[in-house]
């Protein structure tokens, strides 16, 4: 009986229109439509992965081997298997062109393929040729961008290595793009068998073969998974196939839309707090109802169905227009997302997306609905006709907080489900608790501060007046420290991190980073390298280091993915070996083998990623080298730091365990700017086979990858900002009629409205400044701990973001407190005092 009396209630109370639940309503909305928007997206581009995951592949499986060509056994058995099999080969090189100046340089990604590329998809060439006439003979097609730089036109020549090229077309697209995980110069595509006598792809220099497999419509693609990889555990054989077609690009994506999901839940716990403020709000306006209620006999159960039930009913039309929202603004926008995104994606309306933002949504809205829902059961009904609305339990009775912990748990739990990492999404909550907690404290103690400091303030009465209201008890002090504060601390931990990654790549690298980094020397080149360079008084540093390629495979005689899936075991690893310890190499543990040691394989490895790995002194590690596996025992760890861009090698073993192994050299030259061209023409020019990697260059293209991901974060902290700025407003607006009150006091009083306006000025400044600064400690805490814990960065305040958050906070805060001002300025006195009598 009394559900359905709540319910009739609760239906005449909605008759009256959403007056004081617009800010409710906006802010659910912007929540939700900001996670479903991310959802989207990341559906639409996971889609587009999961239907071209051929295409991006090139086939519907790929082989792929390091450093070596597949061997007659391993090509027979993958004809078998493949109805056709498709080699192509993957490196980097110098395409040289005759300048009007001397030979110029650009570093490109080639791609030598067969007669049978692609196996799956199309070449778009201009001019529109076939792929098979372009690359005729000794025929090159390369990426605009390279033709461009090296000023080529279709029919120029250029040079890789010692072959000269002819340059039949501009490549537009090509379909196996997706899996060619990152690379420092534009593609260019050639024959393998026109390099022949390149000097590109002799023994021991740096590049991989994938074989693309072409397999019955049939095929088991976990079952051939399986057996290939059991058959062919030893050679260093890696698998991969149209299922994870797009490689480490799924990935990414993926992490990259869970991470700001995460920040859209920051935006609906600022939202939260709107949603908490307006119920409270909605609940003071409705004190003469509810004393009624319960004057006629209405019981604790009645009374919070009748608001359950209205908010209910508002929570689930904000969620409505959220995800509504949320789903039409991808759609309306698909074609320029799509055409900015490097890979494909397919905008369709997706459920999963939909569910998640409703959840969250109704997840957020039940937490923080509940709090002051259930304070209304404690309320007596002679307290409410007093007009004493805040009176009452600061708590809930002990069942309601059970509930809510368990909603928060919940929602915590089911994020982690949602987003797939744990880690990530538990410092996000946990941020966002810590966050509320501290400005939880913050606004009690502006409170404090307020009501202490008015004495001080005598003489200034704008000021005095600002600090008692501010201090007052139920006033919108906490509403507004919450609201902006939160959303300003988002704002200000993304400002901190992008602050100090930007401080990282810009500065901090490029001072102690080599100017170039040659790979492919043959050891044959070496002494001449060498000896160009060290007569140089403009090259302060070489560094040199014979280095082959392997793939760890077991650790302890165990398979290591099953002992491990530390980044140093997915894929392959650069190996070194030394006879004497190597000048500036610092021993953390164990020995170093004596110069000429030859007994079995040892290993020294790198302290940091040993540790992380569980790795100690005595274990044995397998890595699997052009096919021959080699087990050597660890005898010493020692400091490897890879943030110089100089070399680093995670293992280096004794030179009697690498014996006859083809390998190159790689090197690393510090010099000045300006010798910096002539020391790439000498040796280039001298050695046409190896390649030269500006470190500026590299440098950049990860700064440019770093600045899409800051801006999509800056993005999803600026809707949160929004959100807190919605939530500013409607704890204005629900102070504006004590404001009215207040203002009709002073002006009875002889106050001007000069003087009344200029302590809603201060007040709502003071409080923005205060919200402002509490935000910036939590923020630059936030940034502290991801830039130090997750991204293992050097940190550093960067007080020019700093400064600006305050100022935001505080003009933020002004400004609506102004816009709400002006309606209690102008109502007549008399009129407002004979409504409260």
């Amino acid at each position: 009986m009394s559900t359905a009396l709540s319910w009739r209630l609760a239906k005449r109370e909605l008759r009256g229109g959403l007056r004081g639940f617009r800010i409710f309503l906006a802010c659910l909305a912007l929540g939700v439509a900001a996670i479903t928007a991310v959802g989207t997206v990341r559906s639409a581009i996971q889609a587009g992965l999961e239907r071209e995951g051929a295409a991006l592949l090139g086939g519907d499986a790929e082989v792929e081997f390091t450093y070596r060509f597949a061997r007659e056994d391993e090509l027979a058995y993958l004809n078998d298997i493949a109805e056709q099999v498709s080699e192509t080969v993957d490196f980097r090189s110098m395409a040289v062109v005759d300048g009007p100046d001397g030979p110029e340089r650009g570093l490109t990604q080639i791609r030598a393929v067969d007669t049978a590329y692609p196996l799956i998809g199309a070449v778009t060439l201009d001019p529109p040729i076939p792929l098979d006439q372009a690359l005729a003979g000794t025929g090159a097609v390369m990426e605009r961008v390279l033709a461009d730089r090296l000023g080529l036109a279709p029919g120029d020549t250029f040079k890789l290595g010692t072959e000269s090229f002819t340059l039949s077309a501009i490549l537009l697209k090509y379909p196996d793009n997706g899996s060619a995980g990152f690379g420092l110069g534009p593609r260019t595509l050639v024959l393998t068998d026109s390099l022949a006598n390149s000097g590109l792809l002799a023994e021991g220099t740096l590049f991989s073969t994938m074989y693309r497999l072409d397999l019955p419509e049939d095929a088991d693609l976990q079952a051939l998974e399986d057996a290939t990889e059991t058959l062919f555990r030893d050679s260093g054989l890696r698998w991969r196939d149209a299922r994870r077609g797009a490689g480490g690009a799924a990935r990414f994506v993926d992490r990259l839309g869970s991470f700001l999901i995460l920040i859209g839940l920051s935006g609906l716990a600022v939202g939260g707090v709107g949603v908490s403020a307006a119920v409270r709000s909605y609940l003071s306006g409705k004190t003469e109802v509810i004393a009624t209620l319960k004057t006629l006999g209405a019981t604790r159960r009645t009374i919070f169905l009748t608001y359950f039930f209205q908010i209910g009913v508002l929570t689930l039309a904000g969620i409505a227009i959220g995800l509504v929202l949320g789903v039409t603004l991808p759609l309306i926008f698909s074609p320029l997302i799509a055409e900015a995104l490097p890979i494909p994606a397919e905008f369709t309306l997706y459920p999963v997306p939909l569910l998640e933002a409703a959840f969250y949504g109704l997840m957020s809205a039940l937490i923080f609905t509940l709090w002051p829902l259930a304070r209304t059961e404690d309320i007596k009904a002679a307290t409410l006709f007093r007009d004493a609305s805040g009176a009452g339990a600061a708590l809930p009775r002990w069942p309601w907080l059970l509930t809510i912990a368990g909603l928060i748990v919940g929602l915590v739990g089911v994020a982690v489900w949602f987003s797939g990492t744990a880690f990530l999404t538990l410092w996000t909550a946990g941020g966002i608790a810590v966050a509320l907690l501290i400005l939880t404290l913050a606004a009690a103690a502006a409170r404090l501060i307020a009501r202490r400091s008015t004495r001080a303030a005598r003489g200034r009465p704008a000021l005095r007046l600002a600090l008692g209201s501010i201090g007052a008890r139920g006033g919108d002090t906490t509403s507004v420290v919450l609201s902006l504060g939160l959303g300003l601390a988002v704002l200000a931990a993304v400002g901190q991190i992008d602050g100090n990654l930007r401080q990282t790549i810009q500065n901090e690298l490029p001072d102690i980073a080599p100017s170039y980094f040659f790979v492919d020397i043959q050891p044959d080149q070496i002494d001449g390298f060498r000896e160009r360079l060290d007569g140089d008084p403009q090259v302060s540093k070489v560094e040199a280091a014979p280095m082959l390629r392997g793939v760890i495979t077991e650790i302890n005689g165990r398979p290591a993915r099953d002992v491990t899936d530390h980044w140093v075991i997915q894929g392959d690893r650069g190996v070194t070996y030394s006879g004497p310890l190597p000048e500036d190499t610092t021993i953390t543990a164990g020995e170093w083998w004596a110069p000429d040691y030859d007994g079995p394989p040892l290993v020294s490895f790198s302290a940091e990623e040993a540790s992380e790995m569980g790795l100690v002194l005595g274990d044995t590690i397998t890595t699997n080298i052009l096919g021959r596996d080699i087990t050597a025992t660890i005898s010493s760890f020692r400091e490897v730091n890879f943030e110089t861009a100089g070399i680093g090698f995670v293992m280096s073993m004794n030179p009697a365990a690498l014996a006859g192994a083809p390998h190159s050299w790689i090197s690393t030259v510090y010099a000045e700017p300006e010798a910096e061209a002539q020391i790439l023409r000498d040796l280039a020019g001298a050695y046409p086979n190896i390649t030269a990697i500006r470190i500026r260059d590299a440098i950049d293209q990860v700064a440019g990858v770093i600045e899409g991901i800051a801006a999509a974060t800056r993005y999803g902290a600026a809707a949160t900002l929004l959100t807190g700025f919605l939530v500013l407003i409607g704890a204005a607006a629900a102070g504006e009629r004590s404001r009215t009150f207040e203002s009709a006091v002073l002006k009875t009083l002889g106050a001007t409205r000069g003087r009344i306006l200029g302590s809603f000025a201060l007040r709502a400044a003071l409080l923005g400044a205060s919200a402002g600064a509490v935000a910036l400690a939590a923020g630059i805490l936030g940034g502290w701990a991801v830039s130090t814990f997750i991204m293992e960065t050097d940190y550093s305040v960067i007080w020019s973001s700093a400064l600006g958050i305050i100022a935001g906070g505080a003009l933020a805060s002004l400004l609506a407190g102004l816009a709400f001002a002006l309606r209690p300025l102008a109502a007549k006195p008399a009129r407002v005092l004979r409504a409260r009598e």
